[in-house]
């Protein structure tokens, strides 16, 4: 049996499991250990509180939502402080240091882990056999879909130099992912030895072979909900954009910059930033391609005849002449194959928009766009993504889509169109469907004939960020890791505009939502005004995220002042100082998978936007980065990973953050932290790595 690649280019050669990551020789870490008088306070502080899990129900848009925030909020952050990532290893707790082992290893690998586990393990969805661009592409090869998918995988394989053998056994890829699932594993999981290392480290079968992590499909809630689905697609966009982003030596395996779109042309150069996640990063944009397609294709409601259509050129829509939107749930009716499901029936359960479903949409369609951007005049899209989409393995874009004008726009299935069409649509929704002109807020939902009337915070935050990600993209602007990167802007129409919304949200929080106690309302009604409701933490962390959103777009000081000035405030008020940790609510400590993310995401703009510069009048504690990181690494060990095995958000972990598998040891959790590997966790045969929320309560 051949080794699989994740032993062939890591482990065998290092000892070590890891995936796409070097590991460090002991004399390349510094040694910065928690003292021994650090260690007796943290085993203190963990006998004086518990974390126990509210509900093992797995919920899709909450997670990859989260998850998406702890991928920007690790590797990228680490290294945009000067950390050097070859100094990291799992295996190496707490070194370089506590922060930058927590952000690098823990919160970057676990956003891996559980996208992985989703998206091509667990059967959560449609099967990818049946993608309307798999279908399109095995008519013109004269083969069956079963057939097409297969050979798919092996051009995928040779485009990035991957040996077409390792390519894994018994995947479940998914063209489109459910709403919720229950992520406990209804049959025993294979942890028999694979390939062992000579350190008495072994890889399972099932890192191979993943057969035995499938879901219980009867335990599906199997509904299309944007923002379950939209999520997924960020999550999917970012670690594509990640894995694709440079070229890589095939002899060597070693990563290429690249200079331009046709460097893989030449001998020994492949697509991809190495040849394993070259692979991964082809998986993802393969479902990424067929997910937007079914989603142009079908399901989109025509507001006038409330029926789901397709959509045309996303440029010519007009929603004056009739909206034509994503409504928030489609109960899918399958066709009775467990295997490979596809869907038999769709129903729509639920026509509203909801600003949520909307703004993820716009996020993920956003970085993608700057991932496939084809047009002349945009400069700043990596050579290596040109060579993605150049017509193999990915077609290019329809000529008529990227010219001087917009009479001749055509629908297309290639990536750069059918993404366009999606992301236009979406876009012109928001503004016309939930932002109210009048107030200059989103409401947070629409019913297709009226809109809303509340305003939430944390939604409109979100709404703001997401539009500065497409104002961005739009312009020809670096977004993913890059989008806080400065660049010469196409000042295009739908730019201009996604900027004016930004202004009017943000003008409006500073306003209207800040409280004489210096923290913001949880929202707004138009017929009720101010929400007068006990400020939450969800709320603040929006608003920080959003003015912090409006201060990136538009360089205005003043929005940066009033995010800083909330966020000490926010810290002054939640904060509980025993525990470091931030209470949800007063006198509670609510976490779900939203709070996480955005927490996360408040931690990093504090960090990179807030942080005191020493030009500033005042220079709050708050905003010393010191006092920033030590409570994100509190926030990651006492909420995320928990004080015991059975507690804390993630539910498991394996060989990314250093829970390796050993000959002889049955212990379950070999890293001796509080996280346990997959088969050990919750249930009978274990949990899948995901999030799940929690409660604090002190004993």
């Amino acid at each position: 049996m051949n080794k699989p690649w994740k032993v062939m280019s890591t482990l065998a050669v290092a000892s070590c499991l890891l995936l796409s990551t070097a590991c460090t020789n002991n004399d390349q870490a510094t040694n910065s250990k928690p003292t021994e008088k650090e260690k007796e306070a943290q085993a203190v502080r963990k006998e004086n509180y518990e974390v126990r899990v509210s509900d093992y129900t797995y919920d899709n848009a909450a997670n990859m939502f989260a998850l998406t925030e702890f991928e920007l909020s690790g590797e990228p952050l680490v290294e945009g402080l000067g950390v050097d990532l070859d100094t990291l290893d799992p295996g190496k707790i707490n070194e370089p240091s506590a922060f930058d082992y927590t952000a690098a290893i823990e919160a970057y690998e676990y956003s891996e882990e559980a996208m992985i586990e989703v998206v091509e393990k667990s059967g959560l969805g449609l099967h990818l056999v049946h993608g309307p661009a798999l279908k399109h592409w095995a008519k013109m090869k004269g083969l069956t879909p079963e057939e097409a998918l297969s050979e798919r995988y092996y051009e995928l394989a040779d485009s990035v130099g991957y040996p077409r053998e390792e390519i894994f056994q018994n995947m479940f890829p998914t063209m489109i992912e459910y709403t919720k699932g229950d992520p406990h594993y209804p049959q025993e999981v294979n942890i028999d030895e694979y390939a062992s290392n000579d350190d008495g480290t072994y890889v399972p079968v099932y890192q191979v072979d993943y057969k035995s992590v499938r879901w219980d499909r009867s335990k599906m809630e199997k509904q299309l909900n944007p923002s379950a689905y939209g999520a997924t697609f960020l999550k999917q966009v970012l670690w594509a954009s990640d894995f694709l982003g440079g070229y890589h030596n095939t002899k060597t395996d070693e990563e290429l910059e690249g200079n331009t779109p046709n460097d893989d042309q030449a001998e020994d150069v492949a697509l991809g930033v190495s040849s394993a996640d070259g692979m991964q990063g082809m998986i993802l944009a393969e479902e990424i391609w067929n997910k937007l397609n079914f989603v142009a294709d079908q399901l989109f409601m025509d507001g006038k005849n409330k029926k789901l259509t397709n959509i045309k050129p996303g440029t010519l829509y007009n929603p004056e002449e009739g909206f034509v939107y994503l409504p928030h749930k489609i109960e899918v009716m399958e066709d009775g194959n467990d295997v490979a499901p596809k869907a038999s029936q769709l129903k729509v359960v639920d026509s509203k928009s909801y600003l949520q479903d909307q703004w993820l949409m716009l996020w993920s369609g956003s970085e993608y766009f700057g991932m496939t951007d084809q047009r002349p005049e945009s400069k700043n899209v990596a050579p290596s993504f040109r060579a993605v989409f150049d017509g193999a393995p990915y077609p290019k874009a329809e000529q008529k889509n990227i010219d001087s004008t917009i009479e001749n726009d055509v629908r297309s299935n290639d990536p750069y169109s059918v993404n366009r069409d999606v992301l236009l649509h979406v876009f012109k929704n928001i503004d016309a469907m939930h932002f109210n002109k009048e107030k200059g807020f989103f409401v947070t939902e629409h019913t297709g004939e009226q809109a809303g009337t509340y305003m939430d915070t944390f939604q409109a935050g979100y709404t703001m960020e997401a539009l500065r990600i497409f104002q961005r993209a739009f312009d020809g602007m670096p977004v993913g890791y890059g989008s806080g990167e400065e660049g010469e802007a196409l000042q295009t129409a739908e730019g201009k505009r996604a900027k004016e919304l930004i202004i009017k949200q943000a003008d409006f929080i500073m306003n209207e939502l800040m409280q004489d106690h210096g923290l913001v309302a949880n929202g707004f009604d138009v017929e009720k005004g101010v929400d007068t409701s006990e400020p939450t933490l969800k709320a603040q962390l929006g608003a920080i995220r959003g003015l912090t959103a409006a201060y990136l777009a538009t360089k205005d000081e003043k929005y940066r002042e009033a995010a800083r000035k909330l966020y000490v405030k926010m810290d002054e008020y939640f904060l509980d100082k025993e525990l470091n940790l931030y209470q949800t609510k007063k006198g509670e400590w609510k976490y779900d998978p939203y709070v996480a993310g955005v927490l996360s995401a408040a931690f990093r703009v504090g960090i990179q936007n807030l942080s005191n510069t020493g030009n500033e009048s005042e220079q709050p504690e708050a905003l010393e980065i010191e006092s920033i990181t030590s409570k994100y690494v509190d926030f990651h060990e006492k909420i995320i990973d928990g004080p015991a095995l059975d507690q804390g958000m993630i539910t498991s972990e394996f060989w990314d953050t250093g829970d390796f598998y050993k000959a002889g040891d049955k212990s379950g959790n070999t890293d001796g932290d509080n996280v346990p590997q997959i088969q050990a966790g919750h249930g009978q045969y274990g949990i899948a790595p995901v999030l799940v929320p929690v409660e604090l309560k002190k004993k």
